[in-house]
């Protein structure tokens, strides 16, 4: 890949050069991080061991919580480290291996929000068919076909950016290396990969996007012919949990891909980019942990056990 292009180590500009700044970045990016890591792992957890969290609802959960700390640790360790070392050099590999675990965790995360929007209408829709319909046998065939979907898209404009030739720079005006300041910096003409990158981007968000409106739609329906409004409660509940996820995932990434080109300033992109990637994942298994009594009672019957062990 290196006969393309003459330059082999990038430069990450980061979000500030002052050293205050940086020092409440990283306090804010560490302590988020290890939030993260700890909520999605008990979220894994939980879902591992409690017998009455063993539903296909539970189990893309669970995946999710995966997704969201593969994703989280795919961008924020590596700024961390900068952050402490002042080391911002990147390899021309790494870059590109950074750029490729971030669209493909991100792309599969959303195909998996738009099966358990699907999961979600076949339990309060057809309740009657939903533990046969989604089986053990489909749940893996969802999960697989979420992270194939992910390949797909990122593959080809991927290897697109493999052809391009970096000549006149190699400060990449971000805290990571992103698809669309890395174009920006390229010296070769970009307009197929970036016009690529933001098709596929595009479609990710109009596909699954549907796919949940859709699902949504049909549950709201036959929510709205329950004859009870506590069991319209129950029913709204089950899903709250999920919207507010979307909201959240869709809204970032909205502001990070939608844009008429990449030569364009990326300082409101970084900051995004910040949210989505340190708060996000955070706010996720505290969104699905507080709105969910079964999680919470799962939370606390580990926890009683943990003590009871603890003393004797």
């Amino acid at each position: 890949m290196r006969n393309h292009t003459g330059i082999t180590l990038f430069i990450l500009q980061g979000l500030t050069d002052d050293p205050w700044l940086k020092v409440l970045i990283f306090i804010f990016l560490f302590f988020t991080y290890v939030l993260t890591i700890i909520g999605n792992l008990i979220i894994i957890a939980l879902t591992l061991m409690d017998a009455q969290l063993k539903t296909p609802m539970y189990f893309f959960l669970r995946n999710f919580s995966f997704l969201e700390v593969a994703f989280t640790t795919a961008y924020v360790p590596r700024y961390l480290y900068s952050l402490s070392t002042g080391d911002n050099i990147i390899t021309y590999n790494a870059c590109f291996a950074q750029i490729f675990f971030v669209i493909l965790l991100g792309v599969t995360e959303f195909f998996l929000l738009a099966i358990m929007s699907y999961d979600r209408y076949l339990a309060i829709c057809k309740p009657l068919h939903y533990t046969t319909i989604m089986n053990n046998k489909v749940c893996n065939q969802f999960l697989l076909g979420s992270w194939m979907a992910g390949l797909m898209i990122v593959l080809p404009p991927i290897s697109l950016g493999f052809q391009m030739e970096f000549c006149d720079s190699n400060v990449i005006d971000h805290f990571g290396c992103e698809a669309f300041p890395l174009i920006k910096i390229a010296c070769s003409d970009t307009q197929l990969v970036e016009r690529m990158v933001l098709i596929f981007a595009v479609l990710t968000l109009i596909i699954t996007f549907f796919l949940v409106l859709l699902s949504y739609a049909h549950i709201i329906g036959t929510v709205l012919r329950f004859p009870s409004a506590q069991q319209k409660k129950k029913a709204f509940s089950t899903c709250s949990s999920h919207i507010v996820v979307v909201s959240i995932t869709y809204g970032g990434c909205i502001f990070i891909y939608i844009k008429p080109s990449a030569k364009e300033g990326v300082t409101l992109n970084k900051m995004v980019s910040v949210l989505v990637t340190s708060v996000a994942p955070v706010m996720n298994p505290l969104i699905y942990a507080l709105r969910n009594k079964q999680v919470i009672q799962a939370f606390k019957d580990l926890a009683k056990k943990i003590l009871f062990l603890s003393k004797q």
